[in-house]
């Protein structure tokens, strides 16, 4: 009942002003000026396809749908440091990232939050862009094998 009530609301707040989906070329001009990436699949998915390089990993929601809103909070409260300090978020194909981005948006003044549009399949992958499956070490990105 709790996760139908979240959904109704997460869907009405379609026009939110602080809330952004951005291009891959977009995308890559944010990073370009520091801007954090979180990147908020399952552990699954990062060992599949692999995260955007420098990205924080910090999943939203469990294989089964379930979340912690309270701590996936603090955790990226470490990450971005100030509610107004501009951040990406990054799923499979952005529509999770769309949820949570609008959730934060209306609900936990968060402002400066965008998307990556199509998430990391339809909007880098499948651009040509690198993935690694350690974001944070100096190993060697991974291309898709398909």
């Amino acid at each position: 009942m709790n996760k139908l009530i979240l959904i109704l609301c997460l869907l009405s707040l379609e026009t939110l002003a602080d809330f952004k989906t951005l291009s891959t070329s977009e995308v890559q001009a944010k990073i370009k000026q520091g801007v954090a990436i979180i990147d908020i699949r399952r552990q699954d998915e990062y060992d599949k396809y692999g995260v955007i390089p420098g990205a924080h990993k910090l999943t939203f929601f469990d294989n089964k749908g379930n979340y912690n809103t309270q701590k996936w909070l603090k955790d990226l409260s470490g990450i971005v440091k100030s509610k107004s300090t501009p951040f990406i978020l990054v799923c499979a194909h952005a529509n999770r990232s769309k949820t949570i981005g609008k959730f934060l948006n209306a609900k936990t003044g968060y402002k400066n939050i965008f998307e990556l549009a199509g998430g990391i399949n339809y909007g880098w992958i499948d651009k040509g862009l690198s993935t690694t499956k350690t974001p944070t070490s100096g190993t060697k990105p991974w291309y898709k094998i398909w």
